[in-house]
């Protein structure tokens, strides 16, 4: 048996074993509310006989004490008694309700669905009859089998999130590791790639040749650059987020086709925020190919930069098929894409680089099947 196997099994155990003691636990508290409840009964049919012979005492007949210490400690149980002449008497009633008769005859028909009357007799003969209510005890009792209910809800949800979290924390630890081996492996070649263009130099190679071939060395060293941030905290340096989304852009324009339209526009010359550059650049990277994949390599790409007063925000939009709101939020989800052959992995990590190192926001602002426009938003420099 594998450990993931034997984790499924563990959390099956876990279930089964929650769902027999919750069960227990009810169980336990209806048998005693029932149990309660009967006690109560048997009090209110000694409270019953008492008052019986009470009504066919005569008036020089002492009783003795019993009877009073009947009468005095029922205290708590709220009482109507209904004598055969029709008159009503109370016990256990707010003051304030006592002389309110239609309140009285209200309660008489709550009583009745609590708990059976209790006829008073005599020696064959009727003499009234008793209703009687659940006590305050027993009320709130009543609810505590829901309160537990919802005590053991709130712990499951407690532990839910707790793994919930525990597993995206692990999720965290293994993209880290794995961008930061990435940028390892990367580093080897490059070091080698730089020797060998030096070599190219001294030999007197084209320097057009050798030109190019610097610039996409620096891009593999950006790109090395870039997977080795992932999963530490990035040094944040005050940059003009202008320029910065414009080189991401111009680099981006260079190198994709023709059949794609650029457009950037800005409402502002300039603007301190705290950025990283080199993640920043690759966020704005990632948007764009997005967008040049949804419309299937033939549309149009536009930019814009506008300030809204202690923020300011970014838009990417692109005229691809779109993106269905119920997907709004899922796609920044790790692990989910449209594409075929993709891991859904870039807005994970766009949606990382912006809320997670610059505190921002990033968001679908609209989208319909003309296309689709995201949002990042990030605080100006103090």
């Amino acid at each position: 048996m594998n450990l993931n196997s034997q984790k499924k099994t563990t959390n099956f155990i876990l279930l089964i074993a929650s769902f027999v003691i919750v069960s227990l636990i009810l169980w336990n508290t209806n048998s005693f509310f029932k149990n309660f409840k009967e006690e109560e009964r048997h009090k209110m049919e000694i409270w019953a006989t008492a008052q019986s012979e009470l009504l066919q005492s005569s008036e020089d007949r002492d009783l003795g004490n019993l009877h009073v210490k009947i009468f005095q400690n029922n205290t708590s149980t709220p009482m109507i008694l209904e004598n055969i002449d029709g008159s009503l008497r109370t016990n256990n009633f707010p003051e304030d309700k006592v002389s309110d008769s239609l309140y009285i005859l209200k309660q008489i028909e709550v009583f009745k669905r609590e708990n059976t009357p209790i006829n008073i007799d005599y020696k064959g003969e009727h003499l009234a009859t008793l209703y009687y209510g659940n006590s305050e005890v027993l009320n709130k009792l009543k609810y505590y089998p829901i309160a537990l209910l919802l005590i053991i809800f709130l712990f499951a949800a407690v532990i839910f999130f707790f793994f919930k979290t525990n597993k995206a924390s692990e999720q965290n630890k293994l993209w880290a590791g794995m961008a930061k081996e990435t940028a390892h492996q990367i580093g080897t070649p490059l070091t080698s790639l730089l020797g060998w263009n030096e070599l190219l130099k001294a030999e007197n190679i084209n320097s057009e040749i050798t030109k190019e071939i610097e610039k996409d060395i620096n891009r593999l060293q950006n790109i090395t650059d870039r997977f080795s941030k992932i999963g530490s905290l990035p040094k944040l340096e005050e940059q003009d987020i202008v320029q910065e989304t414009r080189n991401a852009f111009e680099y981006l324009k260079l190198r994709s086709s023709q059949l794609i339209n650029f457009s950037f526009t800005s409402h502002i010359n300039e603007l301190p925020v705290q950025l990283n550059s080199s993640l920043y650049n690759w966020t704005i990277e990632n948007l764009v190919k997005n967008g040049i994949d949804a419309m299937k390599g033939k549309g149009n790409i536009a930019i814009e930069i506008i300030p809204d007063g202690k923020y300011v925000n970014i838009l990417v939009a692109d005229t691809g098929h779109g993106i269905a709101r119920s997907d709004f939020n899922s796609i920044f989800n790790p692990g989910v894409t449209s594409k075929k052959r993709g891991w859904g992995l870039g807005l994970s990590l766009v949606r990382r680089i912006i809320e997670e190192y610059h505190k921002g926001k990033i968001k679908v602002l609209s989208s319909t099947k003309e296309g689709t426009i995201m949002q990042i938003t990030l605080k100006k420099s103090d």
